[in-house]
């Protein structure tokens, strides 16, 4: 049956009916009515449902069909699609699109035909899920463009909702210029392009940068073309970093590097520009391609030595602020752009240089007169000691030679100490004018770096600004007194500091030391004497202007054998002269008798004299 044989059909069975109500309607029966289903037969009943039944569409549950948008509700949107009862749909499904609106051609998916209600129930998300990997990929090839709501931040950028898929938005192609506030974009449908898409995990990579760069194209080849060194445009501040600041000049990006933004040094960008800012910049240089443009911001105005007070002259004083410190020196800004440097020995007087970081830091004050000044080359040079008087001017009046003065160690060698009086006067304490009693091997084993330490005035030498200083001569000399305690043969208790392959050496009274070579560490019962061992020592040579004792602990017991020898020699002696004498009295009958006697004394007077000659013999060659 056509279209227009059903439309026939259905507007005489209307006809018919309303004619039976008007005629009957005063006597009309409910009843029946209701029995009768509405007052017509079965076929007439029959053929009107087929009839509408046609009208109806045919859906199937688990399917996706298109429907119309008839109502819109801040909860629920409903949609026909052909059948004998709306469709509702949840009006969160369409968030992502707000423009929607009454009339709409939408995709829906069936999920039952009827409910316990009897309402018909569709889903428009998973309608688009279920479509959403095939219009994904066409939007690829095709290169299209798309919407897509944005649901969420997440790291690295945005969630995006396209097609009821969730899609990665990178927070670099949200725009062509970086974007500080990413929350602001939450929320909102925007156009994108999808530029990857991984099919195994699924993945989705959008890109709203993209249209606007294409946008961009055009405008930036026209810019491009028009380029020249020395050209002043207008352009915004679009990035700050800590070596320049990005300029967006209509679609190209030029940098500013920081040492072109300002005459004056700055420690960051951030305190001449701001973001977003409008500013006018010349065009200092590109490359080939012009992809990379230079651009400059203190260029436009005036450098500042042009403008620099004509009368400044050497010898004038200047005040400025320590803008850059180095190992050799400070540059000091006396004005925005106009900088002095003052080196590390136009600081102090001092001939013992330092770091300049000793004497200043950035951000310091600071007076100084000026040195140098070329204009041309534009550098200066500064000193901040010419505003003190140079204390060697009065040095043989302000330290005369034998005064005495208090001073601070600052630096150690092999030979000496090198100590400051004040700043500017040095001098030096040689290592042998440090004590008069100790052997010091350095200088570091009697004071430290930064100690004070009182010294005596021994020489002055203007020409070369060093003096020569001394500690031990703020006392006597002890070694006149010495002579007469430590005198040769004189026996001292001492104690061994120090054993080495030449000898020991041994700490004698009053703070002397004393030296004893490894033969005279020998003791009686042929033993050596040990490291920290105390015992008694012999002098066996005082040098009073070598400040040299030489001490031995063997020559106690030798001396004393060797003493002991001479005093048998003697008695043996007297008593062979007191035999001889006798004998010259003696008679004829005792001859045998005292002859026999007087053999075996000599006997004994020849082993005496040989066992004294060889030990003497002895000591002379240990000695030597």
């Amino acid at each position: 049956m056509d279209q227009e044989n059903k439309n026939q059909v259905i507007e005489e069975v209307e006809q018919k009916a309303v004619a039976t109500f008007e005629q009957k309607n005063e006597e009309f029966d409910w009843d029946t009515f209701e029995k009768d289903l509405d007052g017509y037969s079965k076929d007439e009943r029959k053929q009107l449902e087929d009839v509408y039944n046609e009208t109806l569409s045919t859906i199937v549950e688990n399917e996706v069909v298109d429907g119309t948008v008839v109502v819109i509700s801040k909860r629920e949107v409903i949609i026909n699609i052909g059948y004998k009862s709306e469709g509702i749909v949840n009006a969160n499904e369409f968030r992502y699109n707000p423009e929607l609106k009454i009339g709409d051609k939408v995709e829906v998916y069936v999920e039952t035909q009827e409910d316990r209600d009897g309402q018909l129930k569709l889903s428009h998300k998973k309608a688009r899920a279920l479509r959403s990997w095939d219009r994904v990929n066409e939007s690829l090839e095709k290169d299209e463009i798309i919407k897509g709501y944005i649901k969420c931040r997440t790291k690295g950028g945005m969630i995006v909702d396209v097609f009821g898929i969730e899609a990665f938005l990178p927070g670099s192609q949200i725009d062509v210029k970086p974007i500080r506030d990413y929350d602001m974009f939450v929320g909102k449908t925007m156009e994108f392009k999808v530029v990857k898409i991984n099919q195994e995990y699924k993945n989705v990579v959008v890109s709203h940068k993209a249209l606007i760069e294409a946008e961009l194209e055009q405008q930036k080849k026209e810019i491009i073309a028009k380029l020249e060194k020395g050209q002043v445009l207008e352009g915004t501040v679009k990035n700050i970093t800590s070596y320049g600041v990005f300029i967006d000049l209509g679609g190209v990006d030029g940098l500013i590097h920081i040492t072109d933004l300002s005459w004056g040094r700055i420690s960051h960008p951030e305190e001449i520009v701001e973001l977003d800012q409008k500013l006018n910049v010349v065009i200092l240089d590109f490359d080939d391609d012009k992809k990379r443009i230079a651009l400059g911001l203190k260029q436009l105005t005036e450098h500042p030595w042009d403008s620099l007070d004509a009368n400044l002259k050497v010898g004038d004083k200047v005040k400025g602020k320590v803008v850059v410190m180095a190992d050799y020196g400070a540059f000091v800004e006396i004005a925005p752009g106009v900088e002095g440097l003052i080196h590390v020995s136009e600081m102090s007087w001092s001939q013992h240089l330092r770091s300049a970081q000793e004497f200043l830091k950035v951000g310091d004050e600071v007076e100084a007169v000026i040195l140098t000044l070329d204009r041309e080359e534009r550098k200066m040079s500064l000193g901040m000691k010419q505003l003190k008087p140079d204390p060697w001017q009065e040095i043989e009046q302000k330290y005369p030679i034998g005064s005495k003065h208090q001073s601070k160690v600052r630096n150690f060698t092999s030979f000496g100490v090198f100590v400051e009086i004040e700043e500017g006067v040095d001098g030096l304490i040689h290592i042998s004018d440090l004590s008069w009693t100790k052997k010091i091997k350095h200088p570091a084993e009697f004071t430290s770096i930064g100690s004070d330490i009182d010294v005596v005035v021994l020489e002055i030498d203007k020409e070369n600004r060093r003096l020569s200083l001394g500690h031990k001569q703020l006392e006597e000399n002890p070694w006149e007194v010495f002579e007469t305690i430590f005198a040769v043969d004189s026996v001292h208790e001492g104690t061994v500091t120090e054993l080495t392959e030449k000898g020991a050496v041994v700490a004698l009274p009053y703070g002397v030391e004393g030296f004893a070579t490894p033969k005279h560490l020998v003791k009686e019962d042929g033993g050596k004497v040990g490291i920290d061992e105390k015992i008694e020592f012999k002098v066996i040579e005082f040098n009073k202007d070598a400040k040299r004792i030489i001490v031995s602990h063997s020559r106690i017991f030798e001396d004393e054998k060797r003493a002991e020898n001479t005093a048998t020699r003697k008695a043996t002696k007297s008593a062979t002269q007191k035999l001889k004498d006798n004998l010259e009295k003696t008679t004829l009958g005792d001859i045998a008798e005292l002859a026999a006697l007087k053999d075996e004394m000599t006997n004994n007077t020849v082993s005496n004299d040989t066992a004294a000659a060889d030990n003497s013999a002895d000591d002379v060659k240990k000695d030597e």
